[in-house]
C-alpha cells in the first residue's frame, strides 16, 4: 500500500524558512542540497510510515501519535492518518524542540 504524503502549511513554512537561512549563510546550491535530501526523506515516508520513530519529547509526555524521521540535523515530524502521512514539521534538530514541538503540535 502507498500512502499519500501531504505538507502542512507550517511544514512548507518550515522549508521556505530552511532555504532562505541556508542560502543567506552559505548558497544557493547548499540550500538547493539540503532541500533535495529532505524532499527524498519524507517522500520516502509513502512506503513504510511506520518506521520513523517516536519523538522522545513526546513520548515523556506519553504522545505516541506522532513519528519522525531525519536528514541530520533535521527532524522531520508526522502523523500516520488511514492513508496519509502529514508532515507537521521540519526543524533544526539542536534548536530547544520541547517547546516547539509543544506549540506546533500541542497547541501549547
Amino acid at each position: 500500500m502507498t500512502f499519500d504524503v501531504l505538507l502542512t502549511e507550517d511544514a512548507q513554512r518550515d522549508l521556505e524558512e530552511i532555504d532562505d537561512h541556508i542560502t543567506a549563510t552559505d548558497s544557493q546550491a547548499a540550500a538547493d542540497h539540503v532541500l533535495d535530501n529532505i524532499e527524498k526523506v519524507f517522500l520516502s515516508l509513502a512506503e513504510l510510515p511506520a518506521r520513523g520513530s517516536h519523538p522522545k519529547e513526546l513520548l515523556q509526555l506519553g504522545i505516541r501519535e506522532y513519528r519522525e524521521v531525519f536528514f541530520k540535523p533535521y527532524r522531520i515530524i508526522y502523523r500516520i492518518q488511514a492513508t496519509s502521512v502529514y508532515v507537521y514539521l521540519i526543524a533544526d534538530g539542536r534548536r530547544e524542540m520541547q517547546t516547539l514541538l509543544s506549540r506546533r503540535l500541542l497547541g501549547a
